[in-house]
C-alpha cells in the first residue's frame, strides 16, 4: 500500500507567482499559512501546475483549501545540494466556495480510502 495525499486549509500569505519553466510548463506558487488554535503557525509552500489563469488573481490573506500530495525536490545551488519540501496541488479552492471544497475533499477522501481498502 502506498498513498501520498494532503489537504491543507488556511490563508495565502504571499501574492501567487506564475513562472514558466525551461520545460514550457507553467506553475504557480503559493504560500499557505495555517494558524491552528492550538500549536505554531506553520507555513507551506506550494505549487500548481496547469493552474488555471483566475490563480494568479488569488489574494494575500484569501482563505484557501489546497489538496495534493507532499513531494521533497533536490536541486544545485552553487557547489551544494539542497532540497525543498512542498505541497504539489491538485486543487486550490477559495474557502467561500463551499460546494467545490466538498467536491475536492470528497474525492481526496475516496483515494484515501481506495488506497487503504484496495
Amino acid at each position: 500500500m502506498s498513498m501520498n495525499v494532503v489537504a491543507l486549509a488556511g490563508r495565502l500569505s504571499r501574492p501567487a507567482v506564475e513562472k514558466v519553466l525551461d520545460s514550457g510548463d507553467r506553475l504557480v506558487a503559493l504560500e499557505v499559512t495555517i494558524r491552528p488554535e492550538e500549536g505554531k503557525t506553520e507555513t507551506v509552500p506550494v505549487v500548481w501546475f496547469g493552474a488555471p489563469a483566475s490563480a494568479a488573481a488569488l489574494d494575500v490573506e484569501q482563505p484557501v483549501v489546497v489538496v495534493g500530495r507532499v513531494r521533497r525536490r533536490f536541486f544545485r545551488a552553487g557547489e551544494r545540494t539542497q532540497s525543498r519540501t512542498e505541497v504539489v496541488a491538485d486543487a486550490v479552492v477559495p474557502a467561500t466556495q463551499r460546494k467545490r471544497v466538498e467536491t475536492v475533499l470528497r474525492k481526496a477522501h475516496e483515494s484515501l480510502g481506495d488506497a487503504l481498502l484496495g
